[in-house]
């Protein structure tokens, strides 16, 4: 990835910043965050007592204000007064990236609606954390936490296990033994990685199979992060290169990598690798 200079205004803009802060270690807030939150007018909070823990730690004291699930719509016509006034406000999540299984859509919809600028301030997220130090694709679905219906679960995880893809997860873990059942019936044949207290002190990374995960006999702490690794397919049973697919290559061939083409082909279907490999090699000795 190609990084750019510096902006060159250090100017805060008015309008409705969503800032990432901590997800534990309280060091990992960027510097650029710190800025804007002793810039804003106010801040909205998930939780002000905890948010109060890492405000008070680099001694910004903008004012807070209240913001969760059970008050965004009652607040939304205030705070789109108060940013139609030209005030600078940021929104918080308890930790983390704000807006991601955590409030903040509906303000975002009606700054939208009322042209009012929102800016990202990129940061922690235990998202891709997760996913990062997982070993599973690159490529993933994140679906937040479970709905609390056994029914609507099973819906959605059978759509899920379809996906050739990682899957990230949001779960207490009070509910976690409810769910492995859950788990090992739809995806089968893969493996999980399971995050707790990510960047704190007691944090802990547990890796299974998903067909050997037993429910936990001892307690786990806070909200969990669990990561499903890509669908695995069998070599065995992949199809063969049809026309349609042969067209689909020489229309590709000269835009991408070899490699490129074959994870292309492969989202749809299996197919062999080494056959798709020795067709790119074919037309590109013809060309």
């Amino acid at each position: 990835m190609v990084r750019n200079s510096e902006s060159q205004s250090n100017e805060v803009k008015k309008g409705l910043y969503l800032v990432s802060t901590p997800i534990g270690n309280l060091g990992d807030i960027t510097l650029r965050a710190i800025k804007v939150l002793e810039k804003s007018d106010y801040i909205l909070c998930e939780d002000t007592r905890t948010s109060l823990v890492l405000l008070k730690k680099y001694k910004i004291n903008s004012k807070l204000i209240s913001y969760h699930k059970f008050n965004e719509k009652k607040k939304l016509t205030r705070i789109i007064e108060l940013l139609k006034s030209r005030l600078i406000i940021s929104l918080i999540s308890d930790a983390g990236t704000p807006n991601i299984s955590d409030p903040g859509n509906i303000l975002i919809n009606e700054c939208v609606k009322n042209s009012i600028d929102v800016f990202p301030i990129p940061g922690p997220s235990s998202v891709t954390s997760a996913v990062s130090i997982s070993g599973f694709s690159e490529k993933f679905f994140f679906y937040g936490f479970f709905p609390e219906k056994k029914k609507l679960i099973d819906c959605d995880l059978e759509m899920l296990s379809k996906l050739n893809s990682s899957i990230v997860f949001f779960i207490s873990s009070k509910k976690i033994n409810k769910i492995i059942p859950n788990l090992k019936k739809h995806f089968s044949g893969r493996k999980i990685l399971i995050c707790r207290e990510m960047t704190k002190v007691f944090e802990e990374f547990i890796r299974y199979e998903v067909d050997e995960i037993d429910t936990f006999n001892f307690e786990l702490k806070g909200e969990l992060t669990l990561v499903i690794s890509e669908k695995k397919f069998n070599e065995k049973n992949s199809t063969n290169l049809n026309e349609s697919d042969k067209k689909l290559i020489n229309k590709m061939i000269n835009k991408f990598s070899t490699k490129e083409i074959i994870d292309l082909i492969n989202q749809e279907k299996k197919v062999s690798k080494k056959e798709i490999y020795n067709y790119c090699i074919k037309l590109k000795n013809e060309n």
